[in-house]
């Protein structure tokens, strides 16, 4: 009997995790289409959740997709520091970084728009990709890999370029988005201070094989 009590709760818990990772889930496909003002019923629809399993867990529909724009935001966080393990050279750190993002769009579509669809806000967000890219651009100036006049207003250009490639793989499905990810990484590159030929030479190496592994 004792061994039957102590187990319950973690079963509790799965379950009760289940159901919000389920509802995550819903949020971002809602996120992805663009569907804002979507009904709380048709989200618990969409996550075959009763409507009293969602105010177990939020209060309302923009804190659920509030919670679901973090989420997608550090599960690729993570994915892309897992990837970018062991290298110790910050501008191939940030150049193998800026290159999955890029292939991303087309691995991962609706991550991808939800991205795209939140991008002025997730730009300067505390989570995800921008803390990430920041970091990679400081540790890169310190390591006197980057010339950067300021880091911050080096974001800027960094995240717009990330946003418009990703906005341009989707409304032109016909492009090599691996060619057209690893010309604009180059360029930034460049932007950051790196010579030319040390920029196409980084952008050439290999990436790490995503097979079997989804953010």
């Amino acid at each position: 009997m004792e061994q039957k009590i102590r187990h319950a709760p973690n079963r509790l818990e799965r379950r009760k995790a289940r159901t919000r990772s389920a509802l995550l889930r819903a949020a971002q496909t809602f996120l992805a289409a663009g569907k804002l003002n979507v009904p709380i019923l048709e989200l618990t629809q969409a996550a075959d959740v009763g409507m009293g399993s969602f105010y177990n867990h939020f209060d309302s529909r923009e804190q659920l997709f509030e919670a679901a724009v973090e989420d997608a935001l550090d599960r690729y966080g993570a994915l892309l520091d897992e990837l970018t393990v062991g290298l110790d050279d910050p501008a191939h750190v940030f150049a193998q970084s800026f290159r999955l993002t890029g292939r991303l769009h087309r691995r991962s579509p609706e991550l991808s728009k939800v991205l795209l669809n939140n991008g002025l806000a997730l730009a300067g967000s505390g989570r995800g990709l921008a803390p990430r890219a920041r970091r990679d651009i400081e540790d890169g100036v310190r390591a006197g890999r980057f010339q950067v006049r300021e880091p911050e207003l080096a974001m800027v250009i960094v995240a717009g370029a990330a946003l418009c490639l990703g906005q341009l793989l989707h409304d032109h499905p016909e492009r090599d988005d691996g060619a057209a990810t690893d010309q604009v990484t180059e360029d930034v590159l460049r932007m950051l201070g790196l010579a030319p030929d040390e920029a196409h030479e980084i952008c050439q190496r290999p990436l790490p094989d995503l097979n079997g592994r989804r953010p």
